[in-house]
Formats: structure tokens, sequence, C-alpha cells
């Protein structure tokens, strides 16, 4: 038999290992918490400078451009919001910390997250996953796209476009027809309505991800609803979407502006 004295140092030395363990553990544990952690916060930011500001400014774009559609004001109108829009004080100021800034992030972000995507819709092919990579798709689409847009309609720097040297932004007296210059060219308006689209759907599966992912939307049921409900909005923003794109080419737009 053992007899206590020879117990005791055996305890020791098993409680020594077992903390020493449980110490490199916790320093294997720890910087991945932290790295959790932050992922976890960027990926919330994202998810949220998705809605504000950003999905906010886009249903403010779709507002002014539809000023173009009402088919005897139209092209006044249109000028007159642009107007409106670069008398705002410290305009630039606005466009840097509650647009360009929040786009920035959310679309570098955006890339890293498609990055680190794998697709796998062969072996899982559910409409989420399918979401999801039309997500990321789309995603990349826009990176493009509003490059393009910005440095087009916005700045002006583009060569060999009409808009280079007179952008939109600086010369509202002549917005209308600047616009309407541009998407005479066919390649440029089919450019368009594949990023109005591309936005549309990148904005309303945006939604849905976001009320799920917040904990908004909780349950099958509340989560199907809500999804029916942001295909619905996304429907509705392309009509007006592609109705105030084609208002630049025949008054009205598609409706022929009946509404009015």
């Amino acid at each position: 038999m053992l007899d206590e004295s020879s117990i005791k140092p055996a305890r020791k030395a098993f409680r020594a290992r077992l903390t020493g363990q449980q110490g490199a553990r916790r320093s294997v544990v720890t910087p991945m918490a932290i790295r959790l952690s932050r992922t976890f916060i960027l990926r919330k930011l994202h998810q949220l400078s998705g809605i504000v500001p950003l999905g906010v400014f886009l249903l403010e774009h779709f507002y002014t451009n539809s000023k173009a559609v009402h088919p005897h004001t139209g092209p006044m109108d249109f000028n007159q919001a642009v107007a409106d829009l670069q008398a705002i004080p410290y305009i630039l100021l606005v466009e840097t910390f509650g647009i360009f800034i929040p786009l920035l992030y959310h679309a570098f972000y955006g890339l890293v997250i498609t990055f680190e995507w794998r697709p796998n819709n062969l072996a899982y092919p559910y409409p989420r996953n399918w979401f999801y990579t039309i997500q990321r798709i789309t995603g990349i689409i826009l990176f493009v796209f509003i490059a393009f847009h910005v440095l087009n309609f916005r700045f002006g720097v583009i060569p060999y476009l009409p808009t280079y040297g007179t952008p939109v932004a600086h010369n509202p007296a002549n917005a209308y027809h600047i616009v309407a210059v541009e998407f005479a060219q066919t390649w440029v308006f089919i450019v368009y309505l594949i990023g109005i689209t591309a936005t549309v759907w990148h904005l309303a599966n945006g939604i849905w991800l976001f009320l799920v992912d917040w904990g908004i939307a909780i349950g099958a049921r509340a989560q199907r609803l809500t999804g029916y409900a942001c295909i619905a909005v996304g429907l509705v923003l392309l009509a007006v979407g592609i109705n105030a794109e084609a208002a630049f080419l025949h008054p009205g737009g598609i409706w022929g502006g009946f509404l009015y």
C-alpha cells in the first residue's frame, strides 16, 4: 500500500501539469476570442452601413432621379433637384463622412468577405445558399459599377464619355441633358440597367439578412414573411429605378407618366 507521504507529491505533480495545460489553453483561446470578437464587430458594422447610411442614400438617389419622370416638367424638376442637393451646406463634408467613407468600408470589407467565401451551392442547393452566393456576386458588380458611376456623373473624369469635364454635380442647370446624352449610348444604358438591378437585389437581400442576423426576425415564420416583404420592396424599387432611367430617354419613362 502507498502511504500518505507518497500520494501527496503525486497529487501536486498532477495539479501542476493540469494547471500548466489550462494555462496553455488560455494562451491559445484568448487571441482567438479576440479575433472572433473583432470579426463580429466588423461584420455588424458592415451590415449596419449597408442599411444606414447607404440604403437611405439609395432611396434618396431614386427619389431625386424620379424627378425626371414627370412627362412635362421632368427635365426642369431634375435640374432643380440637383441644384438643391448641391446647395446643401458643407456638401463635401456630408458626402465624405455620410457617403464615401461608409461606402468604402462597406465595399472593401465586402470584398474581404467575398475572398473568404467558399461556394458550395452544388453540394447544398438551398435557396438561402443561392441568395448568399448572389449577394457576393452582386457585391462585386456593385464595386465596379459604383466606382464607374461616381467617377462619371459626380466627378466627370472618365475620358471619351460625354460627361468628361462636365460632371452633373457641377452643372445642375444642364443636369438632365448631360444624363440624357450619356444614356443615349446603348452600352451605358445597359451598364446602368445592370447596376440598378444588382443594387436593388443587394439592398433587398441585405435588409433581410440584417433583420435575421440582428435578431429582429426570429423564427421560421417571421423570417419567411420578412423575406416576402423584402422581395416586394425590391420589386417596387427595381420598377422605380428602371423607370427613372428610362425617363431620360422617353418623357414619363416606361409608364409614360400615367401617375401624373
